[in-house]
């Protein structure tokens, strides 16, 4: 991570418990902190939506730190765009969401035109198309939330190993834990923070610093 930006270092590594909690997408989604807290922003009913509900956002910005000021971010699979909307309320310098549904995109860009939200983009299209095209060590932070159903947490990964700034931190959403031999976690990555929420396992990796020693 570059001096313009500089995360708080995580918590001590671990574990931690979190109750269940609903996966299926609400009509709406809350800010749940920074200038627009509280804050409801419409959600599309489209097909594998399942925006971050609140505890798990909040466990999460918890690890990040409250405010993200000067922070870079990309949101690969934006969905509701709860997790960039988040960033962005707690003075994230600029965000990118990037979406394949146009009707979901066409909702997040209204919702940035609501918030007037300048410093949040949409890029609607494949996120693994639109992430090859975008340059290395962009970003301080990196959301992945892909499909369950699909395959795509290794390529997630190894996309956001190379767009994320060394120091920064990727958050990454699965139905299993990354551990084992066979995790798909590139080498420049390290698990610092896993917990689970129901079905979902939630993990915060960061970007190793060159020179530092593997933990």
């Amino acid at each position: 991570m570059n001096s313009r930006s500089r995360l708080p270092s995580p918590a001590p590594r671990g574990r931690s418990p979190i109750s269940p909690v609903p996966r299926q997408a609400p009509a709406q989604v809350r800010i749940i902190g920074g200038r627009w807290k509280r804050t409801l922003l419409p959600v599309p009913d489209a097909q594998g939506l399942r925006p971050t509900p609140d505890r798990v956002r909040e466990t999460l910005f918890n690890w990040l730190g409250q405010d993200l000021s000067g922070v870079e971010c990309l949101d690969l699979f934006a969905g509701s765009g709860a997790l960039g909307f988040e960033a962005a309320s707690r003075g994230a310098a600029a965000v990118t969401l990037v979406e394949s549904n146009a009707r979901v995109a066409r909702q997040l860009r209204d919702n940035v035109t609501r918030l007037d939200a300048a410093q949040v983009r949409v890029l609607q299209g494949d996120a693994f198309a639109i992430a090859a095209q975008l340059p290395d060590a962009s970003f301080d932070v990196v959301f992945l939330d892909p499909p369950f159903a699909e395959d795509w947490i290794g390529p997630s990964l190894a996309h956001a190993a190379r767009l994320s700034r060394p120091g920064g931190a990727v958050y990454v959403e699965t139905d299993h834990p990354l551990t084992g031999a066979d995790a798909p976690v590139p080498a420049a990555l390290e698990i610092v923070r896993h917990a689970r929420a129901g079905a979902v396992h939630f993990h915060l990796l960061q970007h190793r610093v060159p020179g530092s020693a593997a933990g």
